[in-house]
């Protein structure tokens, strides 16, 4: 399937590793250019070097995207030197938290981000003459209570997330803006979370693993392949949806 995305213009959120990374893998195959950053510098610049082999243009930047004016200098500039936008993608989170100070975090890490960047992008959006695209990267713990684990920020705001996204995706369609959602399952990653959870706590890995019918957990690339189709003009009739990429982890009709 042609995705028409070559030359197209993409703005990725934490993408110097994990599912952030391939989501950029996916988007310079397919011929588009990025702009893309991530907190670590020495990771990120590796990463765009990478990407660069490709033959895409590549705009990259270190920033924390709690910094909101940190991120509305990187959106603008990546407008600027790409020539516009035409695709945003969200993938930051600052993780699980349980305490009311860290639940703040989250909120400050997660939810304004997505929020402001979504305002800021949005004329680019809308000038686009693709058609705009926006695609947060979600979780499955957005969806179900997290057994055994218990509560946690990460679901709850993430689910909040879920909520705007599914807003904005009926807001802006009458300017031929489409907004949608992935929600991965547990993923794994060498220096991921997941990965660090199967040396430090195999018995919880193994619980997880053993929940999901395909009997592993998933890859980035997996869920950069459902990003990068839902964001393209091939998914162009496909609005506030929330596609699950998780093996069938969720027991859901």
């Amino acid at each position: 399937m042609d995705l028409h995305l070559t030359g197209a213009r993409v703005v990725i959120t934490g993408a110097s590793r994990g599912i952030g990374r391939a989501i950029a893998d996916v988007f310079a195959d397919e011929g588009a250019d990025l702009a893309i950053c991530a907190r670590n510098p020495e990771p990120l610049e590796e990463a765009a070097e990478e990407l660069r082999l490709t033959g895409a243009t590549v705009f990259a930047r270190a920033l924390d995207v709690a910094d909101e004016s940190a991120l509305d200098s990187f959106v603008d500039d990546a407008a600027e030197i790409l020539g516009g936008i035409d695709v945003l993608v969200s993938n930051v989170s600052a993780g699980s938290s349980r305490t009311p100070d860290q639940w703040e975090r989250n909120f400050v890490a997660d939810v304004l981000p997505f929020v402001r960047m979504a305002e800021r992008v949005h004329p680019h959006l809308a000038a686009s003459e693709r058609g705009g695209s926006v695609v947060l990267i979600s979780t499955t713990s957005a969806l179900h209570t997290t057994r055994p684990a218990g509560p946690a920020a990460y679901g709850a705001l993430k689910a909040a997330l879920n909520h705007h996204a599914a807003s904005l995706a009926r807001s802006w369609a009458p300017e031929g803006i489409r907004v949608n959602t992935v929600s991965p399952g547990p993923t794994e990653f060498p220096g991921g979370g997941w990965d660090r959870r199967r040396e430090n706590d195999p018995e919880f890995y193994a619980t997880i693993r053993g929940r999901i019918p395909y009997g592993r957990l998933g890859r980035p690339q997996e869920v950069a392949r459902a990003a990068v189709y839902l964001a393209s003009p091939a998914a162009g009739y496909i609005t506030g949806n929330n596609l699950v990429v998780d093996g069938g982890f969720l027991d859901r009709a």
